[in-house]
């Protein structure tokens, strides 16, 4: 498995500044070149430890969730990494290993490592190797449902999930799913969608779920909203609710991303 990571660093004096970033009412795109260091952020509690937020809630942005796309280096890591206690979160590592400590189980996660964490959940993450360690982490207000606990933790890797093929697609088309759609406990899905070369959405998908995309391989050629978008491995999507959407995989790999979606709940009526 392939999964990009950010570049850092700062792009020369001579690179032009035309690029292909974009940010609209409907989506916006991050390129990887955008993730330089000049635009990390740092976060209470964590040490060696900086992250590029992706994504958060904000008026005209995302509404239901945030995206961190964590480096940690030698050492670093939290014994208190989150501030929220309603908060559930997502890990999934992408460089390096990772040690969760979660409810006083220890978790080795090396690239593919995926861990759900429900709200009130005990954790920590350290970095013991050499190199830095990257991970995503999705964060979300967990929505309690009356008579509905909320789902447990567990930890796995993407290579112990098989995909899961779309129909009539000939596995052009696949996601790599970790909770069962049908329960209900869960509130937000993070899956890995594959196309191979040449596999496509054929049609513009346009639903209340909000997006957010992480290009973990390959490139495509993307519509968002009414604009077709050139992507590649480490670019960032957001796709506001009801945005249209579809893809072309342009070969000549496989293209994956990691996708975040809202799912399983009445719409709010207030805002």
């Amino acid at each position: 498995m392939s999964y990009a990571g950010p570049p850092g660093g700062l792009p020369p004096q001579t690179r032009l500044t035309t690029d292909r970033a974009r940010f609209t009412e409907a989506y916006a795109v991050i390129p990887r070149g955008s993730m330089t260091d000049i635009v990390a952020s740092y976060l209470p509690h964590w040490d060696q430890t900086r992250c590029w937020i992706l994504a958060r809630p904000l008026s005209g942005f995302a509404e239901t969730f945030s995206h961190y796309l964590m480096e940690v280096e030698r050492g670093g890591g939290s014994e208190r990494p989150e501030p929220d206690p309603e908060a559930e979160g997502v890990l999934v590592v992408t460089s390096g290993r990772l040690r969760l400590t979660l409810d006083g189980a220890t978790h080795d996660l090396g690239p593919g490592g995926y861990a759900y964490l429900p709200p009130g959940s005990v954790w920590s993450a350290r970095n013991r190797l050499a190199r830095p360690a990257t991970f995503h982490w999705i964060r979300k207000a967990y929505e309690r449902v009356d008579g509905l606990d909320a789902p447990p933790a567990f930890v796995t890797n993407e290579q112990d999930v098989e995909p899961v093929p779309m129909p009539e697609t000939g596995g052009a088309w696949s996601t790599t799913r970790f909770v069962d759609v049908a329960d209900l406990r869960h509130d937000l899905h993070v899956n890995i969608v594959n196309f191979e070369p040449g596999g496509v959405i054929p049609f513009p998908e346009t639903h209340v779920m909000e997006h957010g995309l992480y290009v973990l391989e390959g490139k495509a050629v993307y519509l968002l909203n009414t604009d077709w978008v050139e992507v590649e491995a480490g670019d960032y999507m957001w796709l506001r609710a009801f945005c249209p959407q579809a893809c072309y995989a342009g070969g000549p790999g496989r293209f994956r991303y990691l996708l975040y979606k809202d799912v399983n709940r009445h719409p709010k009526l207030t805002l």
